[in-house]
């Protein structure tokens, strides 16, 4: 009986039983200046909680806010901090969670995709670079899709990442550590759209689809009379290569013959009309949906020096209206990258260096979208790890054609050298 004439009196005096839970900073943890703190409340007090705020020292309460939820970011200086985050109720109680962190060094992290509060595609592209004080340099960057949530990460201080998300409101987070026990982040909240068109196809260079073309100069157009052995200019794609290759199964793509400054082109139709890789799409549901592209290769050549340039093409026709995405490395003239103006017919010069590796593999994904306007948008290029953001737009041009292709192509020099190139783990990405 006095138990409980006990919890009478308790409730009679307004009193009621809560908890504060904190999912970030994490308890111990060693944070950057800008801290964010997440936390939520709850409350045994029927007219539930009243506000939530964060003491950074005792009697100093720096943020409140009203209601049962808490996620805001607060600049320190570096140190130890015993923190508080409190819960008030509308009963006259309260409830406190402890938080000990250590503010390190100070850092930045710069996220160039996706943008903060944009609307995606459920492939979410993520590329960033980070900073730091801290004289040993940045360790490492990850991602968060949520609080408590790592979701990706990486070594060193560039990121450029795909992520397949459900559709929903994401708080991200990138964040980077330095090797002085610091960090920083950098909030990107996100829509991502519904819909699952999308794909990959993996190891194209082995699959069958491929056809080579001559390109004669000056206008560069299919020749219709030149033959894969010449003489005006030659060409061969052989698969399932051991050496040199990176899954055991690479493709050798040569190029020769007598006419200087002539190309070959390889095209593989993987969507829509004369798909390869069976998608015909004869109802058209699937290529309209699609926005975004992917085009993640290796290639080998032993001496860049003999090529003109080699070129990665992605190619969507839909609508009556054709896009094309088209990326040059123009190694002989300058060692540049050069990107393919449909419009005008004319190639458009980035200013961002190509210079793949002699004797070794090279590594380019190229990441590219038809707008939600229908614009041409370049977004990024990045070789052997290093990323170019682009954010180049176009605009289509008239087609009869539907479907989605692919090419590649290398170009001949003024002496029209002969010369291979091996390609390996050529994956293709697509999602609405």
């Amino acid at each position: 009986m006095k138990k409980f004439a006990l919890l009478i009196a308790l409730c009679s005096a307004g009193l009621a039983s809560a908890s504060v839970s904190v999912s970030a900073p994490a308890n111990g943890s060693t944070v950057s200046p800008t801290v964010q703190f997440v936390a939520s409340a709850s409350s045994s007090c029927s007219k539930g909680v009243s506000a939530m705020g964060i003491y950074t020292a005792p009697n100093q309460l720096v943020y409140t806010v009203p209601g049962a939820k808490l996620n805001t970011t607060l600049t320190l200086n570096p140190g130890v901090y015993n923190t508080v985050v409190e819960e008030w109720d509308n009963c006259g109680g309260a409830s406190t969670t402890p938080i000990k962190i250590t503010v390190g060094s100070g850092g930045n992290v710069s996220v160039t995709a996706p943008k903060a509060n944009s609307s995606v595609s459920p492939t979410v592209q993520y590329v960033a670079s980070a900073t730091s004080s801290c004289a040993k340099g940045v360790s490492a960057m990850g991602i968060y899709t949520a609080p408590g949530q790592l979701a990706y990460t990486v070594q060193g201080a560039q990121l450029n990442t795909l992520l397949t998300l459900n559709p929903g409101v994401y708080n991200t987070v990138v964040q980077e550590w330095d090797n002085c026990g610091g960090s920083s982040t950098t909030p990107i909240t996100i829509t991502v759209g519904g819909g699952s068109t999308g794909g990959v196809f993996t190891n194209l260079h082995q699959q069958a689809g491929w056809t080579g073309y001559g390109l004669l100069p000056s206008l560069y157009n299919i020749c219709t009379s030149c033959s894969p052995t010449g003489p005006q200019v030659s060409w061969s794609m052989t698969q399932k290569i051991s050496s040199p290759s990176l899954s055991g199964n690479s493709s050798l793509m040569d190029i020769g013959g007598e006419t200087v400054y002539s190309d070959v082109l390889w095209n593989n139709h993987l969507i829509g009309d004369f798909s390869s890789q069976g998608m015909p799409d004869y109802n058209h549901t699937i290529v309209p949906a699609l926005h975004n592209f992917t085009y993640d290769v290796y290639f080998y050549v032993e001496d860049p020096s003999v090529s003109q340039a080699v070129e990665f093409d992605i190619n969507q026709f839909v609508g009556g209206l054709s896009y094309i995405w088209g990326h040059e490395c123009r190694i002989a003239g300058g060692n540049e990258w050069d990107i393919w103006d449909n419009p005008g017919q004319k190639w458009h010069p980035t200013g961002v260096p190509c210079n793949p590796l002699a004797n070794s593999w090279n590594h380019l994904v190229l990441q590219v979208q038809r707008t939600s306007d229908n614009q041409i948008l370049f977004q990024s290029i990045t070789l052997n790890g290093v990323t170019a953001t682009l954010n180049y737009y176009e605009n289509p041009t008239p087609t009869t054609w539907y479907g989605v292709t692919i090419n590649y192509q290398q170009d001949g020099n003024y002496q029209q050298t002969p010369y291979s190139v091996w390609l390996d783990k050529l994956n293709f990405s697509y999602s609405n």
